[in-house]
């Protein structure tokens, strides 16, 4: 988080769950403006399996999606919305911006 922060984005909520089980996790809610970011933090010791941006599959996406829409449901007028990926492997910090759609 301190990596984003430091970029000026400000934490709105950390590590939102939809309340009933099957649903989905966004580990950081962000404000970059006025956007609204949902951001996946993804660790690995290294990229032998794919790597950690590379752990954010089809499945992930969608629980994201769905706690995202989740959020949203609570805010009078939904700001634009992003959905990021920040992955840590050996040290190294990699923030991929826009890393997917909710489409």
């Amino acid at each position: 988080m301190a990596h984003l922060a430091a970029s000026g984005l400000k934490l709105v909520a950390r590590n939102y769950r939809t309340p009933h089980r099957g649903g989905g996790e966004i580990d950081l809610v962000m404000r970059d403006g006025e956007t609204l970011v949902f951001v996946e933090v993804r660790k690995r010791a290294s990229s032998r399996f794919g790597g950690a941006a590379a752990s954010v599959g089809a499945v992930k996406q969608r629980r994201i999606v769905f706690a995202a829409r989740h959020f949203l449901m609570r805010l009078a007028a939904p700001p634009p919305c992003r959905f990021d990926v920040v992955s840590v492997e050996a040290g190294r910090i990699e923030w991929l911006q826009a890393a997917f759609d909710a489409g």
